[in-house]
């Protein structure tokens, strides 16, 4: 890490210690990532301290949240830091959401895989409306699923009436808690019919870890960014 007496970078030199290209660094420049650098008589950029701390927070910060709101951060970190704070614990409050969210859909996995269906009787299917009121979502949601494949119900009529049996309804609790643990459409559309077929948990249960283990770099990138944010701050912002 520079001190205040590293002398004057050129942009190779900061694009060299931050991990970029010239041209990244040049591009994080005019985004207001990096403040103006200073010019040389001859036109050349001169970078300081300030320039490669801002590159190197961005960087860890566009691993924990994203390259929008990253450089939202850190161009907070240039003009607020009120405003930087606020980001900040915004970016760690929806890691916490997601950590709850996941915890709780991995409880109710191992649940749903551990309970018996016995046969289905026509008495056992729900409608759609009905399962869309015992699983708190909207109609439209388990006809997108039903579109996408996800989870596809009986047609029992000539009307084409949904009606979910038993296995189709546990099927729609397994979409909806991986849904909301941050599994895409895409490969829940390779999943499902997995699961049907063999039961799978296995499956599910490393989906779920590999969701985990995404959190959990995540806020391992925030962590990092937050020692470069600091000197951005200086002492006496950082404290107030």
């Amino acid at each position: 890490m520079p001190t205040l007496e590293s002398p004057p970078m050129r942009t190779a030199d900061v694009a060299r210690r931050a991990g970029y290209s010239v041209q990244q660094i040049r591009n994080l420049e005019r985004d207001g990532v990096l403040p103006a650098a200073a010019r040389t008589s001859s036109g050349y950029r001169v970078y300081g301290e300030v320039h490669l701390n801002s590159a190197l927070a961005y960087r860890a910060l566009a691993a924990g949240t994203g390259p929008v709101e990253a450089k939202e951060i850190v161009r907070a970190a240039h003009e607020s830091p009120a405003g930087l704070l606020a980001r900040l614990d915004a970016a760690h409050a929806r890691l916490d959401r997601e950590r709850t969210e996941l915890a709780l859909a991995k409880e109710a996995a191992a649940a749903i895989s551990a309970e018996p269906i016995a046969e289905v009787r026509p008495a056992d299917a729900m409608g759609v409306g009905e399962l869309a009121a015992a699983l708190g979502v909207r109609a439209s949601t388990l006809r997108h699923w039903d579109a996408e494949g996800l989870v596809v119900p009986d047609r029992r009529d000539g009307r084409g009436t949904r009606r979910y049996s038993p296995a189709q309804v546990r099927d729609a609790r397994i979409v909806l808690q991986l849904r909301g643990a941050g599994y895409r459409i895409e490969p829940l559309r390779t999943l499902m019919p997995e699961l049907r077929g063999g039961r799978r948990w296995d499956t599910v249960q490393a989906a779920l870890a590999a969701r985990e283990a995404g959190i959990a770099a995540r806020s391992r990138a925030l962590l990092e960014a937050s020692a470069a944010l600091l000197l951005l701050l200086g002492p006496t912002e950082a404290g107030d």
